[in-house]
C-alpha cells in the first residue's frame, strides 16, 4: 500500500460536510431530526411502499466524534409504532434511550415524537442505528460514523475517502405481510428477493443496472470502507475484484491490521477495511452474497453488486471486471478462517 500512503484529508472533510445530516444546535448538543414516514420505492421492476427515516433508504448517516453526546428527535408520521436502537452504543447510565421496544422504552406511537439522548463513550469507528420494532429494521436503518477525538489521529494512515457500505435485503412484498405470515405459520420467513448495497441490488438483478451503487476513486487513493451488515438474519461474504482489503476495525473498536481478500460479516456487525486504489484504472465489482452452512435450509442465493470506479486512465466506461472470487455459499472453512485469524 506504499502508493497510497501520501494522503490528503481534503476530500474526506468535504465529503463529511456534504453527506452529514443537517443538524440543529440545542443547548450545546447537536440535534438530529428523524421523521418516520412511508415512501414508495422502485426496486426489481416493482414499486413497494416502505418505512423510511426522512424519506431515505438507507436512512441518514450520523457523524460524531469519540465521546460526543447528541440528541435525536424521532417524529412518527407513519401508521406503525417505532423505536430506534443505537446498535453497539454503550449508553452509560442512559438505558431508557437505547431503543428496544417494551424493554427499555415504549414505542413511539403514530403522530407522536420522542427525544433520545445518545451518549458515546469508548466507541470509535463504525456502528449503526436501526428500528427495533417487529421487522421495521428491514428498511429503517443507517450508519453511525465515529471519528477519533478532536486532535487525535487514526492508528493507520489517514484515508483519502471514507464510504459507508450498508449490506441489506429487499422484499417485493410488503415487509409487514412477510413478518405477519411467518408469525402466523411458525415457519421461516419468505426469502428476500435481493440483497442490497446501500439500498441498491446491483446490475445482476432485473431493472437495477442503472442505479447500481458506485464508489469513485483516483489512482493511489486509500479508501476506508465502513461495512455494515444490516441484513435480517444472513451472514454475508463481501469482496472487491482485484483489490485486497485490510481490516482495521470491527464494531467501533480498532484491531490489528488483517489483510484479506474477502470478509465474512454477521448480522448487526460492522467491519472497517482499508482499500488501496492501486490497480489498473477501470471499473471493478464489489459483491456480497450469503453464507449458509446447510443446503437443506432455504436462503437467498443471489449476489448483490456495487462498483469501484477509477475516474481517469481508461477509455471504455462500460467495461467492468469479473465478479470477485467470493467463497462458496456453504464454505464453513472460509467463514471460520476469516473469524479466527
Amino acid at each position: 500500500m506504499e502508493a497510497c500512503r501520501k494522503l490528503s484529508t481534503t476530500v474526506t472533510v468535504l465529503m463529511f460536510l456534504v453527506l452529514a445530516l443537517v443538524v440543529i444546535q440545542s443547548h450545546g448538543l447537536r440535534t438530529h431530526q428523524f421523521v418516520l414516514k412511508e415512501k414508495q420505492y422502485k426496486r426489481l421492476c416493482n414499486r413497494t411502499t416502505i418505512l423510511t427515516i426522512n424519506g431515505k433508504f438507507p436512512g441518514p448517516t450520523i457523524y460524531a466524534y469519540k465521546g460526543d453526546t447528541f440528541i435525536v428527535i424521532v417524529k412518527n408520521k407513519s401508521n406503525h409504532n417505532i423505536t430506534i436502537h443505537w446498535h453497539g452504543v454503550k449508553q452509560p447510565r442512559n438505558p431508557w434511550a437505547d431503543g428496544p421496544e417494551y424493554i427499555t422504552q415504549c414505542p413511539v406511537q403514530p403522530d407522536s415524537k420522542f427525544k433520545q439522548k445518545v451518549i458515546l463513550s469508548s466507541e470509535e469507528g463504525t456502528l449503526w442505528w436501526h428500528a427495533h420494532s417487529d421487522w421495521a429494521r428491514a428498511t429503517v436503518y443507517g450508519a453511525i460514523v465515529i471519528f477519533p477525538k478532536h486532535g487525535m489521529t487514526y492508528p493507520f494512515p489517514t484515508p483519502d475517502l471514507q464510504v459507508p457500505i450498508l449490506l441489506g435485503e429487499w422484499w417485493k412484498k410488503d415487509i409487514n405481510k412477510v413478518y405477519n405470515e411467518f408469525l402466523a405459520t411458525g415457519g421461516n420467513p419468505n426469502l428476500s428477493d435481493a440483497f442490497t448495497i446501500n439500498g441498491q441490488p446491483g446490475d445482476l438483478y432485473p431493472c437495477s443496472a442503472a442505479e447500481t451503487f458506485k464508489v469513485y476513486v483516483d489512482y493511489g487513493e486509500t479508501i476506508l470502507l465502513r461495512i455494515i451488515n444490516a441484513a435480517m438474519n444472513d451472514i454475508l461474504f463481501f469482496s472487491i475484484a482485484n483489490h485486497q482489503m485490510t481490516v482495521v476495525g470491527t464494531d467501533a473498536s480498532y484491531v490489528k491490521p488483517l489483510p484479506r481478500d474477502y470478509i465474512a460479516i454477521s448480522p448487526g456487525q460492522t467491519v472497517d477495511a482499508l482499500v488501496c486504489a492501486d490497480q489498473r484504472p477501470m471499473r471493478y465489482y464489489m459483491a456480497a452474497r450469503a453464507y449458509s452452512s446447510s443446503s437443506a435450509v432455504p436462503f437467498d442465493n443471489t449476489t448483490t453488486t456495487a462498483i469501484l470506479e477509477y475516474r481517469y486512465g481508461y477509455s471504455d466506461s462500460s467495461t467492468v471486471s469479473s465478479l470477485p472470487p467470493l467463497p462458496y455459499y456453504n464454505s464453513t472453512g472460509a467463514a471460520l478462517d476469516f473469524t479466527t485469524r
